[in-house]
């Protein structure tokens, strides 16, 4: 980890739900909260966290990567919780995301997803936590007539993920 702390993250940007989450980043840390306009507070991990310096040869490797999934459609309707209380959306279909992830691991097996806490990794997008009071319900009602989101996933960004330094460090296209 750089001194100062933070860590990187290669994500799906979703755009479509960006603002929510913005507002719920600035509510409960608004150090996290971004300038940079490109950077997608909602986003779908696919690994993270990353290398703290990756040279150009990880860069390319990434590349390679995704340039072995073309560019997908994918609705966010389902409101699911982890063990620990994490409420989320889970995309679908997940094949594409579980791919890229797959591949991604095992590329980078220094790095595995989530540090290597979880056996199985779940693609989604984390919402808020039952900590703060938010339930499924409560989610599904404050989405309403949003949900289902749809959305493409057609770019994969490296962010930056630190106090008062959230930014996209490289982005690259799906697809050749």
């Amino acid at each position: 980890m750089r001194a100062g702390g933070g860590h990187s993250v290669i994500a799906v940007p979703v755009m479509e739900l960006d603002d929510v989450i913005r507002d719920r980043t600035a509510r409960y840390d608004s150090s996290f909260v971004s300038a940079d306009p490109t950077f997608a507070h909602a986003h779908i991990t696919l690994l993270g966290p990353w290398l703290d310096f990756p040279t150009h040869d990880d860069l390319l490797t990434v590349a390679d990567v995704l340039a072995s999934e073309a560019p997908f459609s994918f609705e966010l309707d389902e409101v699911g919780e982890f063990g620990d209380g994490t409420l989320h959306l889970l995309p679908e279909p997940a094949g594409p995301f579980h791919r890229l992830i797959t591949r991604l691991a095992a590329s980078f097996p220094q790095t595995p997803p989530y540090a290597g806490r979880y056996a199985d990794v779940v693609p989604h997008l984390t919402f808020e936590h039952r900590l703060t009071g938010a339930s499924a319900a409560g989610i599904r009602s404050e989405l309403g007539d949003r949900l289902p989101v749809r959305a493409r996933a057609e770019r994969v960004d490296l962010q930056w993920w630190a106090n008062h330094d959230c930014h996209v460090q490289h982005s690259w296209r799906l697809g050749r």
